[in-house]
């Protein structure tokens, strides 16, 4: 049943409805509606963070769902889905597909993502897995550990790949990783307009998360506010 719900993400739009604490819209009440507005507007897909949040979007809508937990640790620069406190938090409302950071960083108390995803899937061997990364290394690497799913979700977000866009060369990153991983790539990050999300899926990406153009307001309005005041200049 739940890889059903899955499969049917293929080739469409997941939108990623989340806002944290320190956000306008940081409200479960709100990130429930905002699921509901996504879906009318034809996304096939929610990824949202933290459990509180997810139960709210599942009264809402009927999607599946990518679920995370953010949270930081003075010991790590990991802060997605970090440690098995936050898996276990999710496994209380059971999305879908559960994404956690992959990329090169040691989790807390140094933790490295191998023995993490060895203990996560023997604790839950039937839930989903969706690697969240940020170089095409990192992506084979997860592909090889045994991800259902493989994210370019931290491109950009890492020392390692801080000077590079997703976008970049009509998507080199996204396409180095299609062609060198077994399982289904969820393209992610900076996928801010339809002619990206529709390139992205073109090039062989299972389906695409857009999040910040959609859902945060605060930052659709800056990059208008922005553009008139650089033309008043």
């Amino acid at each position: 049943m739940t890889e059903n719900r899955v499969e049917s993400l293929r080739g469409k739009l997941i939108v990623s409805c989340q806002a944290l604490p320190h956000e306008p819209l940081h409200s479960s009440f709100i990130m429930g509606r905002m699921a509901l507005a996504a879906r009318e507007g034809g996304a096939y897909g929610i990824r949202a963070n933290t459990k509180e949040d997810i139960e709210e979007i599942q009264s809402k809508v009927d999607l599946p769902i990518i679920g995370i937990v953010k949270r930081d640790y003075e010991d790590s620069e990991v802060y997605i889905t970090p440690t098995i406190k936050e898996v276990d938090e999710l496994m209380e409302v059971r999305p879908e597909i559960i994404a956690l950071d992959a990329t090169a960083s040691l989790r807390p108390k140094g933790v490295s993502l191998e023995d993490f995803f060895h203990q996560i899937r023997e604790k839950y061997p039937h839930q989903l897995w969706m690697a969240d990364c940020s170089t095409v290394e990192e992506a084979v690497y997860a592909d090889r550990l045994g991800f259902d799913f493989i994210g370019t979700t931290m491109v950009g977000y890492t020392p390692q790949s801080r000077n590079d866009k997703i976008e970049a060369d009509d998507f080199r990153i996204l396409r180095e990783i299609i062609a060198g991983v077994k399982h289904r790539v969820i393209a992610e990050g900076n996928i801010n307009t339809p002619q990206k999300a529709r390139r992205v899926i073109e090039l062989g990406a299972f389906s695409v998360v857009v999040g910040s153009v959609i859902t945060r307001p605060q930052l659709i309005t800056k990059s208008f506010a922005e553009a008139l005041g650089k033309g008043s200049n």
